[in-house]
């Protein structure tokens, strides 16, 4: 079976959510994007803010490899929608920093810096990042960042998330995070 290798920063990071997607992901590694960051920047078709993949000299941004069969490729450009743009030679380094991996990804289109991410977007984001035991540092930095509570509750995707959330535990909790909006 062909494979592509995967480079998950935002939601796709928890591996029960990607797998509800693809269903033949697994699980490689942990791994750093470095000069990237994170944000929310991203429009989602329900108008709130989706993780983005931003240059940012100096910082690193944690993510997680997945590999992934080529014949669910169009699934996850389908979930990932016209919003992000797929990069195929998107290079990332192992926690050691000894070995560069080159791996697919997507890229925000357009940007909207004030844009907030619903609450349990955000709980997906930090759940991936807590179930891949990243630093606490760069957990509790995603954690803290500003959310609005999606307006409505009834949302297919929000009752996916939420479905999935309480599979995987306590540990995608946003205590302490800010909510605005």
């Amino acid at each position: 079976m062909s494979t592509f290798i995967y480079f998950a920063y935002g939601s796709n990071m928890l591996a029960e959510r990607l797998v509800a997607r693809c269903s033949s992901a697994r699980l490689l590694e942990i791994v750093v994007a470095a000069g990237h960051a994170v944000d929310f920047s991203k429009r989602g078709a329900d108008g709130s803010g989706k993780a983005a993949l931003v240059g940012r000299p100096g910082w690193v941004t944690y993510g997680v490899l997945f590999e992934i069969a080529l014949a669910e490729r169009d699934v996850l450009d389908r979930h990932e929608g016209p919003g992000y743009q797929r990069v195929d030679d998107f290079r990332v380094w192992t926690l050691t920093g000894s070995q560069e991996v080159v791996a697919s990804t997507y890229i925000a289109r357009a940007s909207e810096p004030d844009l907030l991410p619903y609450d349990w977007y955000l709980q997906l984001v930090v759940a991936g990042c807590e179930q891949g035991r990243f630093p606490g540092t760069y957990t509790n930095g995603l954690r803290s960042r500003p959310f609005t509570t999606d307006p409505d509750p009834a949302r297919r995707s929000a009752r996916e998330a939420r479905s999935i959330l309480a599979r995987c535990g306590p540990a995608s909790g946003l205590e302490g995070a800010r909510k605005r909006g």
